[in-house]
């Protein structure tokens, strides 16, 4: 099991284990949907020694992250010829959790309505038509909060993109720094700067369908194991199980 290759498309992404042992970090193979390996901790420190004596480290052409500066400065040392990609998932709940906030500031009692809270969620091309003109309804009331819910589903837009060629991407560039641009001169200029900061695997998003949603997938199986098991105190065995579950078909065939 130690020899085995790294995957060449690579998701990285941290869970629970225990309160006394704290996080553990799951690599996942995104090209065959398996488990690659678990390994406990979820600082550089506590992953250096294993990131160290990863085989095909220098193999890896594709890395998706959260918006986790940790993995992303992990990938950058250990990885050092992987694209790093930003998780789409991730992304676009920054986007909400920002704007949800706004609202939050200009209409305290619209966002305990949770219907309407809803609607604000929603990307506004799945609203029906009742739905849309209900919502401008009430967004003609908050002239600020019209702006910035148009420049949110721009921007969802714009980051649901996928699968697209180099030139097409190229293209898209202009638009999206400019959304940013005037964001930041706007109450969503905190993420503007997230925005700007993780600008290049953002646009990396657009040149591949992979996410670490089947990452999240796997989380949730673990989860359950985790409590069909009534907890685990030894990582290890952790560990096989999770293997033996989520990527054990990829170890048979080596």
């Amino acid at each position: 099991m130690s020899n085995r290759p790294c995957p060449r498309v690579l998701g990285i992404d941290e869970h629970f284990f225990t309160r006394k042992r704290g996080y553990a970090t799951t690599l996942v193979d995104l090209k065959n949907h398996e488990v690659f390996d678990v390994v406990l901790g979820r600082s550089k420190a506590s992953l250096d020694a294993y990131l160290k004596r990863l085989t095909g480290r220098d193999q890896v052409q594709v890395i998706v992250v959260d918006l986790s500066e940790t993995y992303r400065s992990i990938a950058r040392q250990y990885f050092p010829n992987a694209t790093i990609v930003a998780d789409r998932f991730h992304v676009v709940r920054l986007v909400n959790q920002h704007f949800l906030k706004v609202w939050q500031q200009h209409d305290p009692e619209g966002r305990k309505n949770r219907g309407l809270l809803s609607l604000m969620r929603r990307h506004q091309w799945r609203l029906s038509d009742e739905q849309r003109i209900n919502l401008d309804r009430y967004l003609e009331d908050y002239p600020v909060l019209k702006v910035i819910y148009a420049a949110k589903q721009k921007l969802n837009h714009l980051l649901l993109l996928k699968t697209l060629n180099r030139k097409t991407a190229k293209r898209k560039l202009p638009g999206f720094l400019k959304l940013i641009e005037q964001l930041s001169e706007s109450p969503l200029n905190k993420l503007a700067n997230t925005l700007t900061s993780w600008l290049e695997p953002i646009v990396a998003m657009w040149r591949f369908s992979k996410s670490n949603g089947i990452t999240e997938g796997f989380h949730t199986k673990m989860e359950m194991m985790t409590r069909r098991a009534y907890g685990f105190r030894n990582f290890e065995n952790y560990r096989l199980r999770v293997l033996t579950h989520c990527g054990w078909a990829g170890l048979a065939h080596q």
